[in-house]
């Protein structure tokens, strides 16, 4: 038994059998969770809720297994979201069907113990035996943070252990320490305010935060936090991110090009003509390949939003946008879940359980969809690449870039005109402060942005080899079979299934400027975005005039189609809803089909109108 575990006292010689992961959000309880339990686990709802439950199991010891409950985050037990209730209810036995734990491990965030502490002390005055699990050292030393382990744990009473929850073996420590007796929970504080002195005495005793790390912070929030400097500062900062999506990204994006066509011409000269080489190529390459040459624009987004996030600038940015979200009638907490929205709406819309009052959370629910996701991305790229052209602006700046920020512009705007209309339509306008707790700046560790990248990567990858190449496979079959009759004048995919559902939505969408090419592209979309790009792909390359495939998608429609309809097809995609699978999610957060309808069918309704208005306008002016 090691010299910090003797010190703790013990409850009895028992071993600990079920614990709970219990931890602030974003203190990286979920990575450790992962960790120890790997491929053992399941993912569930609670009883009668829309909380997701994840359980797993861990053999710390040949023949002790523990299950392992990762709890929905929470700052406090005086629960004010739901998340928090599920956490509360389980830590002190109240939730039907739940065992109480027998083990609490509290995951702090070593980076900003000032905040997570006082949760610790929370949880200490439940009288469960508690081990504290100091998460993220490796990045509290690189910022000089010194944290005197023994100190912390003698002026607490329980054991506490350092892990890294993202590397592996990271959690030797709290495996090692999980294998022994539970331990005893000291007797708990008087009141709240005696939980704050105790905060302040904990870290004056064991934790050294270097004056230099907080002067350097103080000095940098009076520019990023005034009140209009701070709001040019993010506006340049977006701006001058989506220019690097496309001006850095242009090689890469064109030796994947490179690749593909390598591919698709060497398939061509070994293949005998036949369904065969027509799937491989006009298919699968033509299909998949279409959206997997976005990848790395699709990664620089993400570079340079992991980056914000781990340098600490994000939580400002949502601190300087309280006041404008409030006034929208939005609320401060809804900046996290639709910053999520720019990655994914899905994530962005189970991110708020965080928000109290549930008029506010569904407004966010509501207008998520509306930021534009990466998956998006793909779309924006092949439009503005076939109609915009890469001219610089000013002498700096590029011009394809400027209009892809417009469109992102396009879609915060259109989140904030809809929570206004959401809120003049409310009658209970309850508004809630926000409380946030500014991380320190710091330097993005590059081992942190590479794993977040490859992560991003690897998701991408993953939906073109599975759902996108599945659904190009199908697009290739609808729009192959049956094939021309016998005299037939127009290419054989006008004769096919695609071609008669393409046509005959065209009577739908022919106001706003769509042809049968886009309609059909719009069904196979609703499963995910990107799809729409190899769908086009797939239906111009067995549109060409010859059996080979088509030659590249941007040149082909830029050729085929008005400037006017590249322009509504864009307003669509600002609005239109995203995938079934974000329905799917609205439905399972609110428990409610009339919500999910309701989400779909006004924003149709805005894609609609949106891109008839930019038709009609753009069609007599260009």
């Amino acid at each position: 038994m090691s010299e910090s575990v003797m010190n703790i006292a013990v409850v009895s010689h028992a071993l600990p059998e079920r614990i709970a992961l219990v931890g602030n959000p974003n203190c990286g309880k979920t990575a450790l969770f992962n960790q120890l339990t790997g491929s053992r686990q399941k993912v569930a709802n609670y009883a009668g809720v829309t909380v997701e439950r994840k359980e797993g199991r861990c053999e710390v010891s040949p023949g002790h297994v523990i299950h392992i409950l990762d709890l929905p985050g929470a700052y406090s037990l005086a629960a004010t979201s739901l998340d928090e209730a599920i956490t509360r209810d389980i830590c002190l036995g109240r939730l039907d069907g739940e065992a109480r734990p027998d083990l609490i491990v509290c995951v702090l965030d070593a980076t900003n113990l000032r905040l997570h502490l006082r949760f610790a002390l929370e949880l200490r005055q439940l009288g469960v035996p508690m081990i504290v699990a100091l998460n993220m050292v490796d990045a509290a030393k690189r910022r000089g943070i010194l944290i005197d382990k023994e100190k912390l744990q003698q002026a607490l009473g329980v054991p506490v252990v350092e892990t890294i929850a993202v590397r592996r073996g990271g959690a030797k420590a709290l495996l090692e320490q999980l294998d022994q007796p539970l331990p005893y929970t000291p007797p708990a504080l008087a009141s709240d305010i005696d939980l704050h002195v105790e905060v302040r005495r904990l870290l004056a005793e064991s934790v050294l935060v270097p004056r230099r790390t907080a002067a350097i912070d103080d000095a940098l929030d009076r520019w990023a936090l005034h009140p209009i400097w701070g709001f040019v500062i993010l506006a340049v900062t977006m701006f001058l991110m989506f220019q690097a999506v496309f001006s850095w990204a242009a090689p890469l994006m064109d030796g994947i090009k490179v690749a593909i066509e390598f591919v698709s011409n060497s398939l061509q000269a070994v293949m005998p003509e036949g369904p065969l080489r027509s799937l491989l190529i006009e298919g699968v390459i033509s299909g998949a390949g279409s959206v997997l040459v976005f990848l790395p624009q699709i990664l620089f987004l993400f570079l340079f939003i992991i980056a914000l996030e781990e340098s600490g600038y994000l939580p400002r940015a949502a601190f300087l946008l309280d006041r404008l979200m409030v006034s929208a009638g939005l609320t401060g907490r809804s900046f996290i879940p639709l910053l999520s929205g720019f990655a994914c709406a899905i994530p962005g819309i189970m991110a708020t359980r965080t928000i109290q009052d549930e008029r506010d959370r569904l407004v966010t629910i509501l207008v998520t969809p509306l930021i534009t996701c990466s998956a998006r991305l793909p779309v924006y790229a092949l439009l503005i690449g076939a109609f915009v052209p890469a001219h610089t602006v000013f002498g700096v700046f590029n011009l394809q870039g400027v209009v892809l920020f417009s469109l992102y512009v396009a879609g915060v705007v259109a989140v904030l005109l809809v929570a206004m209309v959401m809120k003049l339509m409310r009658r209970e306008q309850a508004e809630h402060t926000l409380l946030m707790e500014l991380p320190s700046y710091r330097v993005p560790h590059p081992r942190d942005v590479a794993i977040g990248l490859w992560e991003r990567a690897y998701i991408f990858i993953r939906r073109v080899g599975t759902i996108i190449l599945s659904l190009t496979v199908l697009l290739w079959f609808l729009s192959s079979y049956p094939g021309a009759p016998i005299g037939a004048t127009e290419p054989a995919i006008d004769y096919s299934f695609a071609g008669r559902i393409g046509h005959a939505l065209e009577y739908i969408f022919a106001p706003i400027g769509f042809n049968w090419q886009i309609c059909i592209a719009l069904v196979p979309g609703l499963a995910a975005r990107e799809v729409a790009v190899s769908a086009m792909a797939t239906v111009y390359a067995l549109s060409a005039a010859s059996d080979s495939a088509a030659a590249e998608l941007a040149p082909i429609i830029s050729s085929q189609w008005s400037a006017a309809t590249a322009l509504s097809l864009l307003a669509w995609y600002v609005f239109a809803p995203q995938c079934l699978s974000t329905l799917a999610v609205i439905r399972r957060e609110t428990n409610s089909w009339r919500t999910m309808f309701f989400a779909t069918a006004y924003l149709f309704a805005l894609a609609y109108v949106a891109s008839f208005i930019t038709y009609q306008i753009a069609s007599r002016l260009l």
